[in-house]
């Protein structure tokens, strides 16, 4: 009788196949080509058919056969189960690793300030930081659970909203010794207006447009000045002088606390029509370790 094939075979097989080849296979794998081969074609020989063709168009490369290319999409969703599977052995305990997506803004200037306190509660807890500012994939990329800023709405992960935030114009304290200067919203006709880039593309992202519209002010240029595609760059350049920044409430508030930065023009209030959500994926809710972590955020989020 036949022993079931390994898994090893099917991560071999599956790897080639995407790769096209043994050798980069073996490297994604860790192992030597030799190894890959010999796994692939044990599979071949369970299955009793072959499962590449060889094509060469200047070099030689892997071409899975059709029926090969049939089944890689389930395998693929077999291995996105079984690493599943495998967090929920761990659902017991609270220790080891947990990677959490955001954004290098949003790290530098809320998360890292921050995570101390997350430490000193959950001492045996390592925090792995990916920063992003596309979307990941959670299972391909084994993150356990992030933070976005956006609408609320990613496909395939519950989102919990965690912060509002409120778009205002910051500078340095120096630009201020001159009690005349920046007195009222027209008077940003006269400074360089830094530009946060960072999500310039996403609808409804606060600009410096929608800004001026809110206060009423129809004579300030926004073709001109800095533009930075770094929130956190963004606020660097209003704190070294560099002129006017529109911050984002969240990322400003330290900045604002120390005396680095001061907020202007207190009296308009302009709200972003986009928030900072904690975001997993729904089969990994009741997992500890990421459970410790989103209660985390909100507690803090909360101060």
């Amino acid at each position: 009788m036949k022993m079931p094939v390994h898994l090893n075979a099917l991560r071999a097989f599956e790897a080639s196949a995407r790769h096209q080849s043994f050798s980069a296979a073996a490297a994604e794998l860790n192992v030597t080509p030799a190894a890959v081969g010999q796994l692939v074609r044990a599979l071949e020989d369970w299955l009793g058919t072959p499962l590449f063709h060889r094509a060469s168009s200047g070099r030689v490369r892997l071409l899975a056969t059709e029926a090969a290319e049939h089944a890689l999409p389930d395998i693929r969703a077999g291995f996105d189960r079984l690493s599943l599977g495998l967090e929920r052995l761990k659902e017991g305990a609270t220790g080891g690793a947990l990677t959490v997506t955001v954004s290098p803004a949003f790290a530098a200037k809320w998360l890292l300030p921050r995570i101390e306190s997350f430490h000193a509660a959950w001492p045996d807890m390592d925090v792995r930081l990916d920063t992003n500012l596309r979307a990941v994939d959670f299972v391909a990329q084994r993150i356990d659970i992030g933070v976005r800023y956006g609408p609320g709405t990613w496909p395939g992960l519950v989102a919990e909203k965690l912060m509002d935030e409120e778009v205002y114009p910051v500078c340095s304290p120096h630009l201020l010794r001159d009690a005349s200067r920046l007195q009222t919203p027209n008077d940003l006709a006269g400074e360089t207006l830094i530009h946060d880039l960072s999500m310039d593309s996403h609808t409804g992202f606060p600009s410096w447009e929608a800004w001026l519209e809110k206060a009423g002010i129809a004579d300030v240029s926004t073709t001109r000045g800095m533009k930075i595609n770094n929130s956190a760059a963004v606020l660097q350049a209003a704190i070294d002088g560099h002129g006017v920044a529109l911050a984002r409430s969240v990322m400003v508030r330290d900045d604002l606390a120390a005396g680095r930065l001061v907020r202007l023009f207190t009296h308009i209030r302009f709200e972003s029509a986009l928030a900072y959500y904690v975001v997993y994926r729904p089969g990994c809710a009741s997992l500890p370790r990421l459970k410790a972590f989103r209660d985390w955020l909100f507690d803090v989020a909360a101060c």
